[in-house]
């Protein structure tokens, strides 16, 4: 071997290891999407999300239309209401009434002999989203 060989060799053996780059993950598909105000709580839906909201007199199987739409987005631009959109709805359909998991309160004071427990489970909803219109 010649002294260049012997230096490629070399150089090939200490290079260190290449890395690999991940490839980039796939742009996320833009779906329109809403956010909506319901029993005093907001929630970002989709059509065909379920959704467990405050309990509604509606009864099971019935569609509703939620009119307190405060934002509208994923097709490339993006209304926001003051504080509602105008025009704006979503509609849904109830599945069915259901409660929450349980959840236990307990007060304590030490030292005074204080002991109150007291139990709760709220009244829920199921909702599936089929629309927004707006």
């Amino acid at each position: 071997m010649t002294d260049t060989e012997q230096a490629t060799d070399t150089a090939v053996e200490t290079t260190p290891a290449t890395k690999t780059r991940k490839k980039a993950a796939p742009a996320p598909e833009l779906r329109p999407y809403a956010v909506i105000e319901t029993g005093g709580k907001q929630y970002r839906v989709s059509e065909g999300d379920y959704l467990n909201v405050e309990r509604l007199e509606d009864e099971a199987g019935t569609e509703i239309t939620i009119d307190r739409v405060l934002m509208l987005g994923g097709d490339g631009s993006t209304r926001i209401g003051t504080p509602v959109v105008e025009g704006a709805t979503v509609t849904a359909t109830v599945d069915g009434h259901l409660r929450g998991e349980k959840i236990v309160v307990f007060k304590f004071k030490k030292r005074k002999n204080y002991r109150r427990k007291q139990g709760h489970r709220q009244e829920l909803t199921k909702i599936t989203i089929t629309g927004i219109n707006g």
